[in-house]
């Protein structure tokens, strides 16, 4: 199956701009040739955009200039006119409070920036976990024919022999200092070895999930995700990508078209498989909403409850994305879903071709890094979805990254209000806290940081590490690194700052949680439960103006994407009149 490309020529969006001899015409083209671009520049060949996100305050994107030369290069050879624009660059490392908070931020620079510009199709650069779903959200607003292009992730870290995952070794070696188990010294040598190329989390983090949601939505080149930053196929494909932008032009093929209901399935499925972050599930609901697909909670856990883990990577398994390139990457997982009826074959691509076209002939190169499927990390895979009194409206559990025996638990809750209220007690000798508990922390959700940030994976208390115990049931409304693991409830709806049930639990509650049968419950009578939500007042105060007072008053519930409620659906391409 292929999409069923439009005649040729049309008239394109940049000819309303360029197409002319008007005074406004004239006005329009001759500013852009102080760029020195000859006049047949503008002879009606599609102007695309290279939609940037390159920034030295986003590390993982800070080599995207380079990339963004190359997708010139495949836009001039395709016909097309390149014009390179920057956005707004969330950096995962940097940013504070969280670069949650300024995903919408960016996905509206990204919209307002190609509907106000004369701008054909888009090229969308990316890497650092939230510029992916930003551009994605911003670009299927608009729906104008674009494509992604990931800056691709780090070479492998290696310390003392042993490979070193990002984020994953960092939280390792941090319970290590605590347990008394690993020095300061060496915990400051390890760190040399831990970012040693340019490129995006070499785990299956949230920027390896979210380039591979990218690929299995369609919405990139197959093999993109999972392509070395420097490896010279990194540049290939940004080149190549240069050139099917311009096609895409001519076809117009957009978002819409590729971003379908069965691209959505595809992706959770894929997921699943690859053992990707949590955070795709906040991530795929927001673009949906983008985009008009009715995606909900119960769909992840639907779609990919029976899928297994077959990619061995750090968090969930052994290895890092180098060694997933070169045993064949995405490609080899989507074509072992659709051998395994898991997926729906002929959804279109950016190439313009279903997507088992595009991935039939793969062959998997190391079947310890993309293990056969009675080898499975785990054999259902995939994001669990819990419900209960204490979650009314969803919250999620990674249960690749989870301890087995603790998958059904009953414990008591040890709660921390907020996150200045664990960091102020964790450490402390006294807590009344082992094994057993329940660590519980409120007021992490989207308004409640705000941001919603990775701080879901509460490491444990010393006094418990000590013990030799790694992990234990913690329940939040925050998120969790992409790079992190344990048996963590994240995302609970509503979040405690909005007045869910989350907001009255108390230490000493018991709590029980039941994966496999998706249960999640205090056990406080219904009364109770009533009489201390009758009694709670919000903690949080609104900012006073900016975007933090926005994001605030319009931030939705993480159970949809924690997009802003004005922000949902397609408003389409259309622009106002010329103001000259």
């Amino acid at each position: 199956m292929t999409f069923k490309k439009a005649e040729w020529p049309r008239k394109l969006r940049s000819t309303e701009w360029f197409g002319g001899t008007s005074r406004d015409h004239i006005y329009h083209r001759s500013w852009m040739k102080n760029q020195g671009l000859p006049a047949d520049l503008f002879d009606g060949r599609p102007v695309i955009g290279i939609c940037n996100t390159w920034s030295e305050l986003t590390p993982c994107n800070a080599h995207l200039r380079d990339l963004a030369q190359r997708v010139k290069h495949g836009i001039y050879e395709a016909g097309g006119l390149p014009v390179e624009f920057p956005v707004f660059s969330p950096g995962e490392s940097t940013l504070r409070p969280t670069a949650m908070m300024y995903r919408n931020l960016c996905a509206m620079d990204v919209e307002e920036a190609l509907r106000a510009n004369p701008i054909d199709g888009v090229v969308l650069l990316v890497g650092c976990d939230k510029t992916t779903p930003a551009l994605l959200m911003g670009a299927a607003s608009v729906d104008i024919p674009a494509i992604a292009v990931s800056g691709g992730p780090m070479l492998n870290g290696w310390f003392r022999g042993e490979r070193v995952g990002s984020g994953t070794a960092l939280w390792q070696m941090s319970e290590a200092i605590k347990a008394g188990t690993m020095t300061s010294d060496e915990f400051l040598e390890a760190e040399q070895s831990m970012s040693r190329s340019p490129g995006s989390c070499n785990t299956m983090g949230t920027a390896s999930t979210m380039a591979s949601m990218a690929e299995a939505l369609g919405m990139a080149l197959s093999g993109n995700a999972a392509i070395p930053a420097v490896d010279s196929r990194r540049r290939v494909m940004a080149h190549l990508s240069g050139r099917r932008i311009v096609d895409m032009v001519k076809d117009d093929l957009k978002p819409s078209d590729i971003m379908t209901r069965e691209a959505f399935e595809n992706a959770i499925r894929t997921n699943g498989a690859i053992g990707g972050s949590t955070n795709a599930v906040i991530h795929l609901l927001a673009i949906a909403g983008r985009v008009g697909i009715d995606l909900t909670l119960d769909d992840w856990d639907r779609l990919g409850r029976d899928v297994p883990t077959i990619v061995n990577l750090m968090p969930s398994g052994k290895y890092l994305m180098e060694e997933f390139f070169y045993a064949g990457g995405l490609p080899v997982v989507i074509k072992r879903l659709g051998e395994a009826g898991l997926l729906n074959r002929d959804a279109i691509t950016v190439s313009g071709a279903a997507i088992w076209d595009e991935v039939k002939d793969t062959r998997n190169w190391n079947e310890d890094v993309i293990l056969p499927v009675d080898r499975a990390l785990t054999p259902h895979g995939g994001i669990a979805v819990l419900k209960g009194n204490l979650a009314p409206n969803g919250a999620v559990l990674k249960p690749s990254a989870a301890s087995p025996e603790l998958l059904q638990h009953r414990g008591r809750a040890v709660v921390f209000e907020d996150i200045d209220d664990y960091k102020a007690k964790i450490n402390d000798e006294s807590l009344d806290i082992d094994a057993t508990c329940i660590m519980v922390m409120k007021n992490c959700g989207p308004r409640g940081y705000p941001g919603m940030a990775e701080v879901g994976n509460m490491g444990l208390p010393p006094k418990v590490l000590r013990t030799g115990v790694r992990d234990m049931v913690r329940i939040s409304d925050a998120r969790m690194s992409g790079t992190a693991y344990g048996t963590v409830v994240l995302h609970t709806t509503p979040e405690a700052a909005v007045g869910g049930p989350l907001a009255i639990v108390r230490t000493g509650d018991m709590i029980e949680l039941d994966v496999p049968n998706r249960r999640l419950h205090l056990d406080v009578s219904d009364e109770e439960i009533a009489t201390r939500l009758a009694a709670w007042a919000p903690p949080v105060e609104k900012p006073a103006g900016g975007y933090a007072r926005l994001f605030h008053d319009h931030v939705q519930g993480a159970d949809t994407g924690a997009d802003f409620d004005f922000l949902k659906g397609h408003r389409g391409k259309d622009v106002g009149r010329d103001s000259h």
